[in-house]
């Protein structure tokens, strides 16, 4: 019987030799310097960015007001429409090559004129490659999972499993992803590091 309570990030970091934690705490201290760059970067174009944050500088240098942002989300894409308001929760993941369309155009006016609508992505929800999603598509509920490839044309509700072109319901999630620290899925997890190292020491 098992009665390790910890979970398995803090198993992989508190469970290293001396050597390997301090050859994984020099590879995280150069990304925190990239992705700290990025994040001020973003809050200095009007973005309201939270902690444990992961950008990538090509979107952080097109931030605006319109993008806001919880704390541990990962985003690998700069295919974000912030003609609109964009407001993405906590322990979000969005993944390379998806992208999220905020606006569009009035086709029933002969001046063509934007039409702003603006989305909400709420907590835990998990955006992997290639996903195209629509301004028809205004929330993206709490654990919500969208497959690669998929087209998003309309809101997706909470802990709702969807997929396709357009994208439909095929199942509901049982959980979401409560212990993973979001930030080290690309190695931007440095504070996380020490502090998990450091709550081992201090037990023995």
């Amino acid at each position: 019987m098992n009665n390790d309570s910890r979970t398995l990030y803090e198993r992989n970091i508190q469970d290293r030799s001396t050597l390997h934690y301090f050859l994984g705490l020099i590879v995280r201290w150069k990304q925190n310097l990239k992705y700290r760059k990025a994040v001020k970067v973003a809050r200095r174009n009007g973005a309201t960015i939270g902690e444990g944050v992961i950008i990538p500088f090509s979107l952080a240098k097109r931030a605006n007001k319109n993008l806001i942002i919880g704390n541990h989300v990962s985003i690998q894409t700069d295919k974000l429409d912030l003609r609109s308001p964009l407001i993405i929760g906590n322990n979000v993941i969005i993944g390379a090559g998806t992208e999220i369309i905020t606006t569009s155009h009035n086709i029933d006016s002969p001046d063509w004129e934007h039409k702003n609508y603006g989305i909400v992505i709420e907590d835990y929800v998990w955006l992997p490659i290639n996903i195209l999603i629509l301004p028809s598509c205004r929330k993206i509920g709490c654990g919500a999972v969208v497959s690669s490839g998929s087209v998003v044309i309309k809101n997706i509700e909470p802990m709702s499993v969807v997929g396709g072109n357009p994208a439909k319901e095929f199942k509901k999630r049982k959980c979401v992803h409560s212990s993973l620290v979001v930030e080290s899925l690309l190695g931007g997890d440095y504070n996380e590091y020490k502090k998990t190292r450091k709550n081992a020491d201090l037990i023995k």
